[in-house]
């Protein structure tokens, strides 16, 4: 699902952004509610922001990429959590690329998300490539996601991608 995002373009850095889990949902400006093979998946655009909140039965988790006022927890590159039942996995990257290359991506990304089932993306009024973007899938017992929040005036995208899934106990002998 492709939207326009009826907001000023709001987080303008990519390296403003803060990663949290935990948080209590926050006010979105557009939401895709998801049933996958028993997980509820709700996918929220909060400005150049994502809030992703799952809930099945081994347990619920809520994921925040925003810029945060008071968080001291910048945009990791990686962190592996225990959740109850589940292992957390998240892993953050920005790419920096040039004005055209920039635009070719975006249109890419956009595509691919607004013909996806599971994906939802936002543009921002005034620039055609500000734009957050989301992509959710499940399977063999584990819910991903992937996003993409762009920066177009610094020429950045930035790409997280999330596993959630059961904890697989590991080999005996080990």
């Amino acid at each position: 699902m492709l939207t326009t995002l009826k907001t000023a373009y709001t987080d303008t850095r990519a390296a403003d952004l803060a990663w949290a889990l935990g948080r209590e949902p926050l006010p979105a400006l557009a939401v895709l509610d998801l049933e996958l093979n028993g997980a509820k998946l709700q996918l929220r655009l909060l400005g150049a922001s994502h809030q992703v909140l799952l809930d099945e039965a081994a347990g619920t988790c809520s994921e925040t990429v925003a810029c945060m006022p008071g968080s001291s927890t910048p945009l990791p590159l990686g962190v592996a959590k225990r959740l109850g039942e589940w292992d957390y996995e998240f892993a953050a990257r920005v790419e920096t690329l040039s004005h055209g290359s920039f635009a070719g991506r975006a249109q890419e990304l956009l595509a691919l998300v607004a013909d996806h089932p599971n994906g939802l993306a936002g543009t921002f009024p005034g620039s055609p490539h500000a734009f957050t973007a989301m992509l959710a899938q499940r399977g063999d017992g584990q819910v991903w996601w992937r996003t993409w929040h762009a920066y177009p005036q610094e020429g950045q995208l930035v790409v997280t991608r999330t596993r959630v899934g059961v904890r697989v106990p590991a080999p005996a002998g080990l």
